[in-house]
């Protein structure tokens, strides 16, 4: 069923037509539509990453003298060998008056900087950081929510060449100690505390603790967000205080480290996943300009924290001289449109968020057109989890029905995504209208073979730039290995279940590592979800698959509207619904109603931490989960 279709004007200017014009001026080739353009990118990796370099305009002050070596290893291969660039010259390249960052906060904070202001405050902290010996490869590690100065002090590490690392401040201490002490950072920067649905939390206990329990933090800077006034450690004035005014950009490898990620860490200690700037520059560019047709004069707001891999991501629109808007705070408080609200009135012409916030304003009864026109906005972006098909239902029955919804698909591993949306190409429900230029996607059955219109293993068989360069301190990339080339030798396994049909859009089942396997058929948690999560009577679902009698059977745990209980009834509502649309083999054994699910801080289910507990693991690590009381009900 398609839901959108672009105007022939839309497709006639977008950024993906101009390249497919770019490619069809060598007379020797002839792409007429994306699948065209799509099979060409995979299987010229060369030709299109170097047309990519040229066609985002890279800043370089040493030009590549190869595109790709070892290109059939992986991992292994190099990227645009010789080159020298700078993460941050790329991002500031605008110096203008046009507005860089709108800003608001849940305490009504509201702030607007100029690309010129952006460029000045980048260059006083970048030099405050040089005068304290932060050096090429130092760590800097940060405690920040989703405000300006967070991009400032990045921007500031990147331009040095030193390692960016984040989490958001909501983190408990050991969750962040779990991640900060493995990369021994120089410098903490943090905030003195942040709202949250109107409440304000003090952080600087936790930021001394976390302070002198990391040996090599020299110093702690801290930005009096809650406008405390007095700190015990370094004031962000002092940082500021300079008179510098212009950035000296040194160049750096295309594999020089720039930012260190973190994995959820639900099964074990986070792993400090390593991406290069050039790797993550071309693939951001690219992702942008491409499937997001990103313009200068475009707004372009994410509804994201600093720990999720989307802040980065989003960060790097201020290469394209767009504006990007910000928001700290929660998306309901005061009220359910808050978010909306804010949007509307921005005139953002890009959204992006998770499908738990769209589920959850359809939830609510939140209808998002009873709260403005969104005049400006043509482009919705969703990730996180997969979007069922009642949300793509929702998004255009009940929100805006000229605008585009691109569910995208990647990972704080790849810091980019495998499958996205594409403007010159419908939208068809339940769909991710592409993959991504230039990402070898397949599906693979049991037997390692791609088949189309069957649901298998996510794999990307051609090596692309922005995998990671390693995880930090593993010796012989040995965990790198084993979390991606483990199942298949020298193809990326990226633990998620889709499908792909012949025209290249696709569907995603959710974690391959979750699966359900009753009887030895294997079946992704989403497509029960997809059923469950349509009945108005649920708000939110879990599958687990327990181990049962030399097999498995499926657990399916249920949160009910308020002041509903499970009863028979429902049980066999659910039973028929899940049985008629998908298969009996979906049908759960047993139905448990539960007052909570639990969530990563970026918002994706978590089901293997309640496998485990369920099958009588112990759950080892629950640093990443944003509701970690509500593992208890499953005990």
């Amino acid at each position: 069923k398609i839901l959108w279709s672009p105007e022939k004007e839309y497709v006639e200017t977008s950024n993906i037509e101009s390249l497919r014009k770019k490619i069809n001026s060598n007379k020797s080739i002839n792409i007429k539509t994306y699948q065209d353009l799509y099979e060409w990118s995979i299987s010229n990796i060369e030709d299109f990453w170097e047309i990519v370099w040229d066609d985002v305009n890279i800043i370089f002050t040493d030009k590549y003298n190869s595109i790709l070596k070892n290109q059939h290893k992986m991992p292994g291969a190099k990227w645009f060998e010789g080159s020298k660039l700078n993460f941050a010259e790329n991002l500031l390249k605008y110096r203008d008056e046009n507005i860089a960052v709108e800003f608001f906060g849940e305490n009504k904070l509201k702030t607007k900087l100029t690309y010129l202001e952006l460029y000045n405050l980048v260059s006083k902290v970048s030099y405050s950081l040089k005068k304290r010996g932060v050096v090429s490869g130092d760590r800097v590690a940060a405690i920040m929510p989703n405000i300006p100065e967070t991009i400032i002090c990045m921007l500031a590490v990147a331009s040095i060449g030193a390692i960016w690392s984040s989490c958001s401040p909501e983190f408990g201490k050991n969750s962040i100690l779990d991640r900060f002490s493995q990369i021994k950072p120089k410098i903490i920067i943090s905030v003195n505390g942040y709202y949250f649905k109107g409440k304000t939390y003090n952080i600087e206990d936790k930021i001394f603790s976390i302070s002198e329990s990391i040996k090599s933090i020299e110093e702690t800077v801290i930005i009096d967000y809650l406008e405390n006034g007095y700190s015990q450690f370094t004031p962000w004035r002092e940082i500021i205080s300079n008179n510098s005014k212009s950035i000296k950009f040194e160049g750096f490898p295309f594999n020089h480290p720039l930012y260190i990620m973190y994995s959820s860490g639900t099964t074990g200690k986070p792993k400090s996943i390593v991406h290069s700037s050039g790797g993550t520059l071309i693939q951001h560019l690219k992702e942008l300009k491409y499937h997001v047709n990103l313009k200068k004069n475009d707004k372009i707001f994410y509804y994201t924290t600093c720990g999720w891999m989307m802040w980065n991501w989003l960060i790097s629109s201020l290469a394209f001289g767009s504006t990007i808007v910000l928001y700290e705070g929660n998306p309901f408080y005061p009220r359910s449109n808050t978010l909306l609200d804010l949007m509307n009135k921005a005139k953002v012409n890009i959204f992006g968020t998770s499908a738990k916030y769209i589920s959850h304003l359809k939830s609510i009864n939140c209808i998002p057109k009873k709260n403005g026109s969104f005049s400006k906005l043509r482009t919705i972006l969703s990730t996180g989890s997969p979007l069922t098909d009642d949300l793509f239902d929702f998004i255009y029955n009940d929100w805006k029905s000229n605008v585009q919804l691109s569910s995208i698909s990647g990972g704080t591993d790849i810091i980019s995504c495998f499958a996205l949306g594409c403007p010159s190409l419908p939208v068809i429900k339940g769909e991710l209208q592409a993959l991504g230029l230039g990402m070898s996607v397949k599906s693979y059955t049991e037997d390692g073979k791609h088949k189309f219109n069957i649901k298998g293993e996510l794999i990307c068989d051609k090596v692309f730039p922005s995998m990671p360069i390693c995880f930090w301190n593993d010796k012989n990339d040995k965990k790198y290995k084993e979390a991606y080339f483990n199942k298949y030798q020298n193809v990326w396994t990226h633990g998620d279940f889709i499908l792909i049909n012949q025209n290249y859009g696709a569907k995603i089942y959710g974690r391959s590592d979750a699966t359900l396997n009753p009887g030895g058929v294997r079946i992704g948690t989403s497509e029960i979800y997809q059923m469950v999560e349509s009945f108005s009577f649920i708000d939110d679902s879990l599958a687990i698959g327990q181990k049962w009698k030399n097999d498995e059977r499926i657990i399916l745990f249920v949160k009910l509207k308020e002041n509903i209980v499970l009863s028979k009834n429902i049980i066999d509502k659910i039973k028929t619904k899940i049985k008629t649309d998908c298969t009996p083999r979906h049908v759960p054994s047993k139905i448990i109603q539960v007052k909570d699910i639990p969530y990563t801080i970026n918002g994706k289910k978590i089901e293997i931490a309640v496998k485990n507990i369920i099958n009588g693991e112990k759950e080892r690590n629950i640093s990443s989960i944003s509701n970690p009381d509500s593992l208890l009900l499953y005990n």
